[in-house]
């Protein structure tokens, strides 16, 4: 018999649903500039938001 404390095993979520449950349970919204399903420009406006926001990212991580 396994005993796990509560909150413990189980099925976790992926990554994918985390940032789901975040944009409709808080209106958070948690988006990678490099992702397939985005446009170059939606992509774009990513990036200048983020920018606008948090300034521009460190040389080693810029595309």
């Amino acid at each position: 018999m396994r005993w796990h404390p509560h909150g413990y095993g189980g099925d976790r979520r992926g990554p994918d649903q985390v940032k789901r449950d975040g944009w409709r349970e808080t209106g958070l919204l948690a988006v990678s500039i490099d992702d397939d399903r985005l446009t170059w420009p939606e992509r774009e406006l990513v990036r200048q938001l983020g920018e606008k926001l948090y300034g521009k990212m460190k040389e080693e991580t810029q595309r």
